[in-house]
C-alpha cells in the first residue's frame, strides 16, 4: 500500500473560525486503498477537517488535493470521485426509501436504466430491502443512518470522507457498516473516517492520525505509530492455580530476560508481561515458564491498539 498513490493530499491546512484555530496547519497524505482513522475528542477539529476536504468550507490557508487535483483550482475534478457523509447527515422525511437514493442516483447522474438496480442493490448491503417502499419518517435513527451510508456509496466513489458514521448505530448495524468498509477497500476506494469512540476504528483502520487542539499530534500506520512511540507488546498469561505457590522466581525471570522489561501482577492467577521481542522469543518464554512447572492455561502477546496509542499520547485538548 505504500506504493500506492496519495488520494488524499493535505498540506499545511488551517481553519479559523473568528479568533479559534479549529485546524492548525495539519499535512497528512493518505494512499489509495487505506482506511485512515481521524481520532480526537469532540472540538479536537475532525469536523473541520473533513468539511474542508469535501469543499463545503473554505480553509483560511493550505492546499488540499483529491485524487491528484488541487480543491481549489480544479474544484469539478477534485470532487468528481468523492462523496462525503455527515456526523448528522439531513434526510428528506416525506420521501420513501426508494425515492430518496433514485433522486441522489439521478443527481450523481446515474443512468435511468441502471438506477433501480443500484438502488436494490444498496438497500440490500445495507439491510434496508424490507423498507424499500418506507416512508424515511418511520424509520429510526440507526436505519437512517444506514439509508445515508447507501445514498453516499451509490456513486462509486473513489474516495469517501464520513464524519462519525456509525453514530446512533447498533452493534449489530455497525459491524455490518465494518464489513462495507472494508469491502470498500478492497475494491481500492480511499476512506477518511473520524471517530472519538476508538472501538469504531481499531478493528478495520489500518493508519490513524490523532488531533489534538487543531494539531496532528501523530500519524501514520499502527506499526509506524508504535516504532515512532517505542510502544512495546504485553504478554498476558494466565495460570490455573495461583503461581505464587511456585518456587521459580517470576520476576528474577523477567530481570535476566533481555526481552522482558517488566512485570505487572493483575491476581494471582494472571500477570502480564512488557515484551520487545519476536514471536520465536515469545515462544521461548513460554517455553520457559512451562518447564519451570507453571500451569498456564493462557498466553498470549497484544500489540497496543488505537486505544492504547491515543492514551499514551495524550490527546485530549480540544481547539
Amino acid at each position: 500500500m505504500q506504493n500506492n498513490p496519495p488520494m488524499i493530499e493535505v498540506n499545511s491546512l488551517r481553519i479559523d473560525y473568528d479568533n479559534v484555530t479549529a485546524v492548525d496547519h495539519l499535512s497528512l497524505s493518505i494512499p489509495k486503498g487505506q482506511i485512515f482513522g481521524l481520532v480526537g475528542p469532540n472540538g479536537a477539529g475532525k469536523t473541520s477537517t473533513i468539511k474542508a476536504l469535501a469543499g463545503i468550507i473554505e480553509p483560511t490557508s493550505g492546499n488540499v488535493k483529491i485524487a491528484g487535483y488541487d480543491l481549489e483550482s480544479q474544484r469539478e475534478k477534485a470532487l468528481m470521485g468523492l462523496c462525503y457523509m455527515p456526523d448528522f447527515p439531513p434526510v428528506y422525511e416525506n420521501l420513501r426509501v426508494w425515492e430518496y437514493l433514485d433522486i441522489f442516483a439521478a443527481a450523481y447522474k446515474i443512468p435511468f436504466k441502471d438506477r433501480i438496480f443500484k438502488v436494490r442493490l444498496w438497500l440490500d448491503k445495507v439491510q434496508l430491502t424490507d423498507k424499500f417502499d418506507s416512508l424515511i419518517k418511520e424509520l429510526s435513527r440507526g436505519m437512517r443512518q444506514r439509508l445515508v451510508l447507501a445514498k453516499t456509496l451509490l456513486p462509486d466513489p473513489k474516495v469517501l470522507l464520513l464524519d462519525e458514521p456509525a453514530s446512533g448505530l447498533d452493534p449489530l448495524a455497525r459491524s455490518q457498516m465494518r464489513g462495507l468498509l472494508l469491502e470498500a477497500t478492497e475494491e481500492e476506494r480511499t476512506i477518511l473516517i473520524s471517530s472519538h469512540i476508538l472501538t469504531e476504528l481499531r478493528d478495520f483502520c489500518n493508519a490513524i492520525g490523532v488531533l489534538e487542539k487543531g494539531r496532528l499530534v501523530v500519524s501514520g500506520t499502527l506499526a509506524e505509530i508504535r516504532e515512532k512511540l517505542q510502544m512495546k507488546k504485553k504478554i498476558h498469561v494466565i495460570t490455573a492455580e495461583s503461581f505464587h505457590q511456585f518456587k521459580f522466581g517470576i520476576r528474577e525471570y523477567v530481570q535476566g530476560n533481555p526481552h522482558l522489561h517488566n512485570m505487572d501482577e493483575i491476581n494471582s492467577n494472571k500477570f502480564i508481561l512488557t515484551f520487545s521481542g519476536n514471536d520465536k522469543d515469545a515462544s521461548a518464554i513460554l517455553n520457559s515458564l512451562v518447564e519451570q512447572g507453571l500451569n498456564i492455561s493462557n498466553f498470549h502477546v497484544k500489540e497496543d491498539d488505537i486505544e492504547d496509542i491515543f492514551f499514551q499520547i495524550g490527546a485530549k485538548k480540544v481547539s
